[in-house]
């Protein structure tokens, strides 16, 4: 993963942050707490979401998902960032490579390892910021709702 100049990553944490509001609300409603946010390449918000699965009934309401739905319609996905409290699964990360999403910005990624690694590969810029936050707020669902993240992550 490349290193980034502290100025971005002082951008990508403030970003991540929007992503951690959705991350609790998620949680707060009963849900998973997993939040997504995706910006274009200027810094401007285009859309927010977190995962709402068990809210709405809905297996593919991911965070990610839940963020790009709400950005809407975009001419180009070349240069935007998706920020997501967590490494993303295979479909967000089918998502992002589908929609030529630039960066993806992961808060972290030792309570999952999603596709980040994937991404990588095929050229997208993935951001792992290590964030404790993150972890603790994962690792604190995963103790007591183990069986709702095994349905969500298809186990």
């Amino acid at each position: 993963m490349p290193r980034t100049s502290p100025v971005a990553e002082a951008r990508d944490r403030a970003w991540l942050a929007t992503a951690v509001a959705e991350a609790r609300q998620g949680l707060a409603e009963g849900g998973i707490p997993i939040g997504a946010a995706l910006y274009a390449d200027d810094g401007t918000l285009l859309g927010r979401g977190h995962n709402r699965r068990v809210q709405d009934g809905d297996p593919s309401a991911h965070a990610e998902t839940s963020a790009f739905r709400a950005a809407g319609r975009q001419r180009s996905y070349r240069g935007t960032t998706m920020v997501t409290t967590l490494s993303p699964c295979w479909y967000c990360s089918g998502l992002v490579r589908q929609f030529g999403i630039s960066r993806v910005v992961v808060g972290e990624a030792r309570t999952f390892h999603g596709g980040h690694d994937w991404l990588a590969e095929h050229g997208v810029e993935i951001v792992l910021l290590d964030d404790a936050e993150c972890a603790a707020m994962m690792r604190g669902f995963l103790a007591e709702r183990p069986e709702l993240w095994a349905e969500d992550v298809g186990e």
